[in-house]
């Protein structure tokens, strides 16, 4: 995976921070987005994140996820 890749949430991930379901749950699965970084260094130092992968959804909507979780389509 690299940055400016077309991904596919294939795992049930619930989240409550959408901008359009503020307080309610809602599940990532199936949704499609874009790459838009992936952690690795902080000021030039080495890091291991939880949660590498930053997925830019539609309208702005950007979640950090694992590898594991998403798939290149």
């Amino acid at each position: 995976m690299k940055v400016g890749d077309r991904v596919r949430v294939t795992d049930s991930i619930l989240v409550y921070h959408h901008p359009q379901h503020k307080s309610e749950p809602l599940n990532l699965q199936g949704l499609e987005g874009n790459i838009i970084n992936i952690l690795n260094d902080w000021q030039g130092r080495v890091i291991s994140p939880n949660l590498p992968v930053i997925v830019e959804f539609e309208q702005k909507f950007k979640v950090h996820l694992r590898e594991n979780e998403i798939e290149v389509i």
